[in-house]
């Protein structure tokens, strides 16, 4: 069969609270995000693998507090001032400072002016003690942060999940194909985006629906990962 041409076309993700599924693994992660009023001395580290969900929470706490949102790969060219004025400050991937100095002074500068008159959040892979930081004064302050992980995803959530990446890419699929992917799958969310986008690619080349076992093709070669 003449496979179709497949264009990998960005796809809209939401990150409305809506559109977060609450389950045990995050329970703790949401209820610091949506407590943020009460975080001691103003600032949370939010920690998490890749993909957990990091992302959705920073940006509906960036809708609630009326925050501004800063990568830290870009932190060293950022107007730092700006982004203080806001008063409420989301660095994604804060840890990517650790080792650049100039991001690092950077990070330290930007605490000082939000903390503690505003509210400063921080996402990463792990704790801070584990980042690698050089800048002494910049360690203790981000250990000092108050601390929420989101913990591997439970059945509940990986198939919510599923669903909403489906959604996302306006993708329609078989009900009984989702519990199916669960049981079978790397149980994490960063293998469920992985493996969605893998179908769906899969699926346009070839003209026809996600089926089970097009999702059986790519779990059973290294296309998903």
């Amino acid at each position: 069969m003449t496979q179709q041409l497949a264009f990998d076309l960005p796809f809209q993700a939401v990150y409305r609270r809506e559109d977060f599924f609450a389950s045990p693994a995050n329970a703790h992660a949401l209820a610091a995000i949506e407590g943020w009023r009460g975080w001691p001395g103003g600032k949370l580290l939010l920690i998490g693998p890749p993909g957990a969900g990091k992302t959705h929470l920073a940006h509906m706490w960036r809708e609630a507090a009326g925050a501004v949102m800063v990568s830290g790969a870009d932190l060293a060219e950022a107007d730092l001032p700006s982004l203080a004025a806001a008063g409420a400050v989301v660095v994604e991937d804060a840890d990517s400072v650790a080792g650049e100095h100039a991001a690092e002074v950077a990070l330290f500068h930007l605490h000082n002016m939000v903390v503690p008159q505003g509210s400063l959040l921080l996402t990463a892979r792990g704790p801070a003690r584990d980042w690698g930081l050089r800048l002494p004064d910049l360690k203790s302050r981000v250990e000092a942060a108050s601390v929420a992980r989101l913990e591997p995803p439970d059945d509940d959530l990986l198939s919510a999940v599923l669903v909403k990446l489906f959604a996302d890419r306006q993708t329609t699929v078989a009900p009984s194909l989702v519990p199916w992917l669960v049981a079978r799958m790397e149980r994490s969310i960063a293998a469920a985006r992985a493996l969605v986008s893998a179908m769906d690619k899969r699926a346009l080349a070839q003209g026809k629906p996600i089926t089970k076992a097009t999702a059986q093709g790519l779990l059973d070669s290294d296309d998903a990962e």
